[in-house]
């Protein structure tokens, strides 16, 4: 089978391609469906289907983009209740692609509406599983307790996941290809492998949830050290549901501003250049989520320390940044409360002192440690006895658990968070000196 991958990077998801007799099926694509466009000029096929494997928690399909420019069916389950033309997918249903059949499975477990895509050509087997297989391990079952139409527990949907990985691939041979919608590093997850596929024979071997366990086991398990939610989680959802706005016209609509040089607004400010940039010199009150490469997860972090209801401005390094963030916005969906991006001009704003590392080893308890990791994280170790623990996705609320009578350093694992930390912190506590440990926090690694 003619099968392509796309890696969306700073959030970890795979979506898919599948060619037979000049004939293209789209998986489960992100928020830009030119990558696709392209390819298929490339092979000169026509796109005539679009799989949804569930309505997406951590980015914005362009499903409903992709019907609308090219004419294409968009296939989906029954159970979402989708609001956009399209044509229900599930046990039992079938459609063909040139000399590939395709068929759906139903399999709750992520959520209560997931499909897992079948692809079959003679002897060969594909499946495109979404958020329910992964390499490794399973789609979290905790994220529409509070989104999409069908409300489902967190418990329920571990029940149901358990019975899905039991029962849902049983017919299916060892040498179907498994294709996941996420890797390692998404937050649909806990503990997803690098690797971008495997074979159903091998996850049966090696990943957790096909092991012999009660229905207790599988769901403590599964229910224990999720990561946290961020904010837009739910909002996507909701999103997806509908159909987002075509890509290229809900970016056009953004302002800017050239090399400004005063700012007055209530809105939030976001910059997102570089950590030693931004502490020479940065508006009042912003936050530092950095987006150097597609290595950072700005995304993850614009979608969990802003809600989605709130307004917000992006500050650039330069205007040749501008399409990019734009573009890595518009994958959550949150060009819709972008009040606008800008560019600084030479004029002096606000800066952030450096912490005298020095004194720092030497007088720890002199400072007020805030410790901005993910819970899971400090429950494997802290690095200061003394630190308080505020989960960055937390820290805009917390403004009361942080006292203000020592200075205050921030530190993460590795530096990338407590640039948005400490900046956060900053705002909360604007009489008090606040520092970010930065990289240097290694050094204190026991």
């Amino acid at each position: 089978m003619n099968i392509t991958q796309f890696e969306d990077k700073p959030l970890a998801h795979y979506s898919y391609t599948i060619i037979s007799d000049n004939k293209m099926a789209i998986v489960d694509p992100s928020r830009d469906p030119k990558p696709y466009y392209k390819l298929a000029e490339k092979e000169n096929a026509k796109i005539v289907a679009v799989f949804e494997t569930h309505p997406h928690a951590d980015f914005v399909s362009s499903h409903l983009q992709i019907h609308k420019e090219t004419g294409a069916t968009i296939f989906v389950s029954k159970l979402v209740g989708a609001n956009y033309p399209h044509k229900t997918f599930d046990d039992g249903d079938v459609f063909n692609l040139g000399s590939i059949q395709f068929s759906a499975i139903n399999t709750p477990g992520h959520s209560p509406d997931s499909i897992t895509i079948i692809a079959k050509n003679n002897a060969d087997y594909a499946m495109f599983s979404g958020d329910t297989l992964f390499i490794g391990d399973v789609g979290r079952p905790d994220l529409r307790e509070k989104a999409g139409n069908m409300k489902a527990k967190r418990e329920e949907l571990a029940k149901s996941m358990y019975q899905t990985m039991q029962t849902k691939f049983n017919d299916l041979p060892d040498n179907t290809i498994v294709y996941p919608a996420h890797g390692a590093g998404s937050l649909c997850g806990k503990n997803l492998s690098k690797d971008a596929s495997s074979t159903l024979g091998r996850e049966r071997k090696e990943n957790w949830a096909f092991k012999n366990l009660t229905e207790d086991d599988f769901v403590n398990h599964i229910l224990k050290d999720q990561p946290f939610i961020p904010s837009y989680f739910g909002y996507n959802v909701d999103i997806n549901k509908v159909g987002a706005k075509a890509y290229e016209q809900s970016i056009s609509e953004a302002k800017f501003q050239f090399k400004a040089g005063s700012f007055e607004d209530n809105a939030i400010i976001i910059d997102v250049r570089n950590e030693a940039d931004f502490k020479k010199n940065h508006l009042k009150g912003s936050i530092n989520i950095m987006a150097k490469t597609e290595n950072d997860k700005f995304e993850t972090w614009l979608g969990s320390i802003v809600k989605p209801e709130e307004t917000f401005y992006v500050v650039l390094n330069s205007v040749e940044d501008k399409d990019e963030i734009l573009h890595r916005i518009a994958k959550i969906g949150y060009e819709n409360q972008l009040k606008g991006t800008l560019t600084l001009d030479d004029s002096s704003f606000e800066s952030t002192e450096t912490l005298d590392l020095a004194d720092f080893k030497n007088n720890t308890d002199e400072y007020t440690i805030v410790d901005i990791r993910n819970k899971s994280e400090v429950e494997e170790g802290k690095f200061f006895d003394n630190a308080i623990s505020i989960p960055l996705n937390e820290l805009r609320d917390s403004e009361e658990d942080i006292p203000t009578d020592k200075p205050i350093v921030v530190h993460c694992a590795g530096g990338y968070r407590s640039a948005a930390g400490s900046s956060i912190v900053a705002t909360l506590k604007t009489k008090t000196k606040v520092y970010d440990l930065g990289e240097t926090v290694k050094e204190f690694k026991g």
